[in-house]
């Protein structure tokens, strides 16, 4: 089967060019698979982080592809589309995470599905940060799709809502496997400059309003001294406001910040330090974090938002806490570690997940979904 799949890859840096490529590199053991790459992904002005690129000191793994569309330029659809066509496949694959994105995508998947199985997968229907004219450009989009992947039940709703006949499978989010082998929670702390002996809670990964960082900073101030937060992870625009919180906190001197993009090569110095991964979301459907956690066997407190009280704490790898404030986070917090049997528990859990959760069961059960359509 020769299959298409149009997303960002390789120089792109991020969770989704990182699925991307795994995807990509497990497709290719069985099928012919060409990458179609953004040339533009975002305009510099929608994009508030340093850079959307690899650096140098990055050990993100090429992928070779075609980089044909410029999401700004409306002509670049057309070649693009032209491309993919002449390219011949049997099926594109294409993802889909926020409604920027509607326009270009769409106008593709429409032209190809006259020419091929046209395959949505998708990680948000609905955006962590809503706009008026969010439903409309997404039913555009999802006309294209002969059918939809989602990664979660939530997600699923969510397409129904906005297209109640579409054919969809859920499959849930593989676990990354190349950040290597846990290292010893003495050498990580002592990398990381960590006063050792201290619980170590962990909210890792880009920081944007949706994620509530703010909810678990209030939360962390009403902590015993026996704890300390480490942040790592790139601010999505200013982060002045949580930086106020820290200054007034009386737990300010054991909240580590670590504002910058954690390149790969750096991701188990914290995994490995963290006793429990904080995830105070306000919103979400899934979150590759977990991903990253259970690879590293850290169980998580969660909240019961979207698919994360789905995939996490139904499946007893952590805790959700009722609601998305500082109290049930910090009342979550303190029953893990008030019993060790919980984390027992909780470890034991991941391990079965992680057998589930392979790139090779992902691509079965996409390719028998890709059969039936």
């Amino acid at each position: 089967m020769k299959i298409a799949i149009l997303s960002c890859f390789y120089p792109y840096r991020g969770g989704i060019s990182q699925f991307n490529a795994c995807l990509y590199g497990e497709l290719s053991k069985r099928h012919i698979v060409k990458a179609f790459n953004f040339k533009r992904q975002y305009p510099e002005f929608l994009f508030p982080g340093k850079t959307q690129y690899v650096t140098a000191d990055d050990e993100a793994v090429p992928v070779e592809s075609e980089s044909l569309l410029d999401t700004a330029n409306p002509f670049s659809y057309i070649s693009t589309y032209r491309a993919i066509r002449d390219w011949k496949p049997d099926v594109l694959i294409v993802r889909y995470w926020m409604t920027y994105f509607a326009p270009s995508l769409g106008y593709i998947t429409r032209k190809m599905k006259k020419h091929c199985k046209v395959i949505s997968i998708l990680d948000n229907v609905v955006p962590h940060e809503q706009h008026f004219f969010d439903a409309p450009l997404t039913r555009y989009f999802l006309k294209g799709s002969d059918g939809s992947v989602t990664l979660c039940e939530a997600v699923s709703k969510d397409l129904l809502a906005l297209k109640p006949d579409a054919g969809y499978t859920v499959i849930q989010h593989p676990l990354y496997s190349h950040f290597g082998k846990k290292i010893s929670r003495e050498e990580a702390e002592r990398k990381l400059g960590l006063e050792s002996g201290k619980k170590n809670l962990l909210f890792f990964g880009l920081i944007r309003e949706y994620k509530g960082l703010d909810i678990l900073l209030e939360a962390f101030g009403g902590l015993p001294e026996d704890y300390q937060l480490i942040v790592a992870g790139e601010p999505y625009g200013s982060f002045d406001k949580y930086q106020e919180i820290i200054d007034r906190i009386p737990s300010k001197d054991r909240v580590h910040t670590v504002l910058k993009y954690i390149k790969d090569s750096e991701v188990t110095d914290y995994f490995s330090a963290a006793d429990l991964a904080v995830l105070p979301y306000r919103s979400a459907t899934q979150s590759g974090i977990s991903s990253v956690s259970y690879h590293f066997e850290v169980p998580m407190i969660v909240t019961s938002v979207g698919g994360l009280k789905e995939t996490i704490g139904d499946r007893g790898t952590g805790i959700a806490a009722e609601e998305a404030t500082p109290e049930c986070i910090r009342k979550e917090i303190l029953r893990y570690f008030s019993d060790p049997g919980i984390a027992e528990r909780c470890i034991e859990n991941i391990r079965i997940e992680k057998d589930r959760l392979s790139w090779k069961t992902f691509a079965g059960k996409l390719e028998e979904f890709i059969d039936k359509l």
